[in-house]
């Protein structure tokens, strides 16, 4: 067994010629599956230096596999630590506005500081619920730089229902987006399969045979170089609305892993995105509950410098002779 924490290196053996990846570091490291995917998914798997596309690509003699360990298999733990802004409580549901900067749940590298260690602090009844033990509670996601509104179920019922809610699509889940270029459509749906990018297996892309997704936009202002938009998902795949934009030509602004070059100009450590607007079916009372989230104030501040360059550009043409 491989000690935690660290960084690995395997030559492939004769017994594992021909394996998939994810089988064959899980059988070299004595990890789950479940955590050799996350890792995969990651990055943090590299065969004969690369990233491999997806889980099962097979191992051949002479091959090396190279990996970042992560700290503890064991289940998540309360991190009381944690601060969580608790924007809705009852005893079925939480509704959580994450700071940008709050990763979700445990992964390859992080084993506490996440929103899921915080959560099982503050409710500990959330333990359990779900499909993945990991995620206790966990209905929906929202990437580590993306900050916003996300819901946490508190019971079985409640999970069931909530996640049965995504399926149907009846969620309604609205993020402000902040891209590059002029977007000249009023409103727009994107409607691509995404799957992982045959370029950069840590990212997203619009692949033939990928998972269905659909994203519907529109215009709030038009800014010169940049546009604002209103985003609104009908399907929930990994870095949706990230990949979605880029495909039709304007990533989200700050967001350097999808394309965007204008992160430093606006002073942004990270995608310009936003889950402003959740809205739900309460999964005992039958009432329909909405939240709003002002936009974070890095978000606030690059969207001032923005319209502060674009009143500037516009006082200075007005001054030509």
């Amino acid at each position: 067994m491989t000690e935690p924490g660290g960084r690995a290196e395997f030559d492939v053996p004769d017994a594992l010629v021909g394996e998939r990846i994810d089988r064959a570091v899980s059988m070299l490291t004595e990890l789950s599956r479940r955590v050799v995917h996350e890792l995969i998914a990651d990055g943090s798997v590299l065969l004969n230096g690369e990233v491999p596309a997806k889980p099962s690509i097979k191992v051949e003699l002479g091959s090396t596999i190279e990996l970042e360990l992560p700290e503890t298999e064991g289940g998540p733990q309360a991190d009381p630590g944690v601060e969580l802004n608790v924007v809705h409580e009852d005893e079925h549901v939480v509704v959580i506005d994450k700071s940008p900067d709050l990763v979700i749940h445990p992964g390859a590298g992080v084993t506490t500081g996440t929103l899921v260690n915080g959560l099982l602090a503050r409710y500990p009844d959330v333990e359990g619920i779900g499909d993945d033990p990991t995620r206790p509670g966990i209905v929906h996601r929202l990437d580590k730089g993306t900050s916003g509104l996300l819901m946490v179920a508190r019971t079985v019922t409640a999970y069931e229902s909530l996640t049965g809610q995504l399926a149907d699509r009846t969620v309604m889940r609205r993020y402000v987006a902040l891209v590059d270029g002029e977007v000249t459509s009023t409103e727009g749906l994107i409607d691509g399969p995404l799957g992982r990018s045959p370029r950069d297996a840590t990212r997203q892309a619009v692949v033939i045979g990928g998972r269905e997704a659909r994203t519907r936009y529109e215009v709030l202002e038009r800014l010169g170089e940049f546009t604002l938009l209103h985003c609104r998902l009908e399907t929930g795949r990994t870095h949706q609305i990230r990949a979605h934009l880029e495909a039709i030509g304007h990533a989200v602004a700050g967001d350097s892993r999808y394309g965007s070059l204008s992160g430093d100009a606006l002073g942004l450590k990270r995608p310009f995105l936003h889950a402003e607007t959740l809205g739900f079916v309460h999964p005992a009372t039958d009432e329909l509950l909405v939240f709003a989230s002002d936009l974070a104030d890095d978000l606030v501040q690059a969207l001032d410098r923005v319209r502060t360059a674009l009143a500037s550009g516009v006082a200075d043409e007005s001054g030509d002779d």
